[in-house]
Parts: C-alpha cells; sequence; structure tokens
C-alpha cells in the first residue's frame, strides 16, 4: 500500500481547473461531463489543501442476489496505472490485469453489506453503508473523498464531492470501481459453485435468463435479496400456495 506525502503540484491553471476549485463544499456535487477519467478532480482537491484524496465507488445495487460491495482508493500520483475507466467499459481481462495493478500502487480499502442488511435497510443506504465500511478501511485516512453518484453517505464526516458518472471523471473512482466489480465477481463466482443453476458465475446475480430460470426452477437461496420486488413476489406466492 502506498502512503502519500506533502501536496501535488497544479498544473497550468484552466477554466475547468478553476470552477473544481470554486466546487469544494462537502457533498457538493460537480455537474461536469468528462467521457475520459483523469487526475484533474484529484488535483484541484491537492489545491486546496488535501493530502489524501480517496475515490469511492460502489457495485452490486441492481443484483437479485450477493452483497453490495464497496472500494475506496488512494492513488499515488507519481504511479497511476494506465488505462483506468470505468469498471463497466473495460473487458474482465483488463479489469484483473488493472486489478493487480491498483492493489499494488495504491491504497486500497474493499467493504461490503450483506444481503440481510440490503433487506434491513433498503439497497441505498446498505450500498453507503458499504461505502462508509471502505473509506474507514484504507491503512491511512484519507482527509477529502470523490464519491460517484450524487448522493454522499451521511455518516461520512470527511469533506467530499459527488461526481456524476464520477468513474468515468476520476481516475480515483475509477479505480474504485474496478476494484468493486472484480471483488464482487469474484465473490459471485464462489457462490454459484455453491449455489449452481443461477449463473451467478456470469450474471454476478443480476436478472438475467438463465438466473430466472433458476429461480422459477430451484427456488430462492440464502443469498437472494428478499426486500426485491421479484424474489418478494415469489415467496408471497409460496406463502399462498402453503397458506
Amino acid at each position: 500500500m502506498t502512503t502519500l506525502s506533502g501536496h501535488v503540484q497544479l498544473a497550468e491553471t484552466s477554466v475547468s481547473a478553476f470552477f473544481l476549485a470554486k466546487s469544494h463544499e462537502i457533498g457538493h456535487a460537480i455537474p461536469m461531463t468528462k467521457t475520459i477519467p483523469d487526475y484533474s478532480f484529484e488535483q484541484a482537491a491537492h489545491g486546496r489543501g488535501f493530502c489524501r484524496v480517496a475515490g469511492v465507488d460502489e457495485v452490486g445495487r441492481g443484483p437479485l442476489a450477493g452483497p453490495v460491495t464497496a472500494a475506496a482508493v488512494i492513488l499515488d500520483p507519481d504511479h497511476i496505472p494506465d488505462g483506468l475507466n470505468d469498471s463497466k467499459k473495460l473487458t474482465a481481462k483488463k479489469r484483473e490485469a488493472l486489478f493487480a495493478e491498483i492493489l499494488n500502487l495504491a491504497d486500497v480499502s474493499i467493504a461490503h453489506a450483506t444481503v440481510e442488511e440490503i433487506d434491513e435497510l433498503n439497497i441505498l443506504y446498505a450500498s453507503h453503508l458499504a461505502m462508509e465500511r471502505a473509506v474507514a478501511g484504507l491503512s491511512t485516512p484519507a482527509d477529502h473523498l470523490l464519491i460517484d453518484g450524487n448522493m454522499a453517505p451521511k455518516g461520512l464526516t470527511i469533506p467530499n464531492e459527488t461526481l456524476v458518472k464520477g468513474d468515468s471523471r476520476s481516475v480515483s473512482i475509477a479505480a474504485a470501481s474496478i476494484v468493486a466489480k472484480v471483488t464482487r465477481d469474484r465473490i459471485m463466482v464462489d457462490l454459484a459453485q455453491q449455489f449452481p443453476g443461477y449463473g451467478w458465475e456470469t450474471n454476478a446475480g443480476y436478472p438475467s435468463k438463465i438466473h430466472k430460470e433458476g429461480l422459477s426452477k430451484l427456488g430462492i437461496t440464502p443469498h437472494h435479496r428478499r426486500s426485491f420486488k421479484p424474489i418478494h413476489n415469489i415467496l408471497y406466492q409460496q406463502k399462498n400456495v402453503m397458506g
């Protein structure tokens, strides 16, 4: 894991950097649109005096099964892996290669919220809980966060800013998205070996055709999210049949 010290010198001032520097309030959403992630948001934060800027992202809100997984990543500005981008835009092979490189070069923390927590809290708050846990798990605390999306977890006390489509705009968030996705995909592959027939090794718990067929033929597993409508409906039907 890499510990950063000192400040990164800002590059030449540009109009976009000027507006980034102005967007420093806790929880402030930055509406700019970029297609290739870069280090400009991190540079702007360094220019405001922050030293350890972490990108934060989660994966797994939409699946019918499995945990939601979050990652927090602090990149070393002198050793940023090439090719970082939104994990959904990368091949599985590229994600795996970048995953190993990120773990080697950056300070990385990974955390989860369980199926039980998802059902108890709802998926939004469970994903926020996973993010909070990931931030808390960094080897040295971050002093500023770049969070994917438009809503920061309420439990965070560290100064932060939210970036809509941040995994396509900030390399730190892109790195976090890759780490979270690779980690969760591996979990679902392991669960698929324990519960074959749902296609989790390829659909990662999302409601694909094979997953729906598995639910129809095999029923619900302990790893299914009972608060999600398709699963809830199956349970309701079973209750009526038995009742």
